[in-house]
Order: C-alpha cells, then structure tokens, then sequence
C-alpha cells in the first residue's frame, strides 16, 4: 500500500497536524484519564518514552496507510489538545471511521466538535468516503453531543458491539454522509 500523507487542516480557531515530539505532555496527562487509554494506544500512566512512543505509533498509522491521525490543537497557540483520527479498516465499502479525543483539561471548550467537523469536511472530499461512521458508549453523552453538533445523524445502538476493557459494551452508531 502507498503511505497516506497527513496534511495540516485548519479552521474555527483549531489545527489539525501531525503529532511532534512537543506533544508528549498532553499525551502523559491523557493517560492520567480512566477512559483514554482503554480505547487508544495510550499507556495508562505512562512516562515521556510511552508518551513519544504514542506518537510513532502515530505516525505509522499513515505509513502503514490505515488512516490519518491528527493533533488537535489550538490554531493560535498550536497547543495540542487532543486527538483525532480517521480510519481506514473498512474502507473497501466506502466506509471510514472517526475517533476522537481531547485531554482532561481541555474539554467543555468545543474542540471536539470543532475536530470533528474540520475532519468530516475534508475526509467528505477523499473519493474513496461514501460514508463517514463514528461510535460512542451511550454514557458519553458529552462525545454524542459532538458528534450531533457535527452533523452526524445516530442510526442506532449496536449492543454488545466492542470490548473495552475486557468487557463487551454497547455503541451508538453515528453516519455522515457526504
């Protein structure tokens, strides 16, 4: 497969771009969260080496060409203040997933919606995308909230449909359609 390559996206006061090696201290405190590291590759409590270790694995999600994976950060300060991905598993039927996070002190700011839309509006241009998913835990309501002020419609709740941490737990399935 040919390497994707991670373009910088901005818009509404964010930016989306690459991961540097500047970003670990978000990463470390992202690991500090109960849930951020049970649905990434971020290490739970983890140190500065897992936190540039974060950040390859990164990097090698577009090499790889499994997908793109964005810092979230503040277009004025380029502060990273989370993550953004979007995926590529099933991407055969035209389908691509979007996954998001933002760090502990940063939430209630709008950054997640903010991403996500920044995202959306580009990934709706790849001719690859007929359609654009993304999967929240029904008890996430902050996420849903985001994902519907990003104009992803819910289209219903997939039970039992992931592990995380061990244990099967229901979704909301979101869609965009371009």
């Amino acid at each position: 497969m040919t390497a994707l390559v991670v373009p910088v996206l901005e818009g509404e006061g964010i930016r989306l771009r690459p991961f540097v090696t500047t970003d670990v201290s978000l990463i470390i405190d992202a690991g500090q969260d109960p849930l951020i590291p049970l649905i990434t590759t971020v290490v739970a409590h983890g140190d500065e080496a897992d936190g540039q270790a974060f950040i390859r694995r990164q990097h090698q999600r577009a090499a790889a060409a499994e997908g793109w994976s964005f810092a979230v950060s503040d277009r004025d300060t380029d502060s990273a203040v989370g993550q953004i991905g979007l995926w590529r598993r099933d991407i055969r039927h035209g389908r691509a997933s979007a996954g998001y996070w933002i760090g502990p002190g940063y939430r209630r700011c709008g950054y997640a919606v903010r991403a996500l839309r920044l995202l959306s509006s580009w990934a709706v241009t790849l001719e690859e995308v007929s359609r654009l998913e993304l999967y929240v835990e029904p008890w996430n309501e902050g996420s849903w909230r985001a994902a519907e002020s990003a104009g992803y419609q819910r289209e219903g709740l997939l039970r039992r449909w992931q592990k995380i941490a061990g244990e099967p737990r229901d979704m909301y399935m979101y869609a965009l359609l371009p």
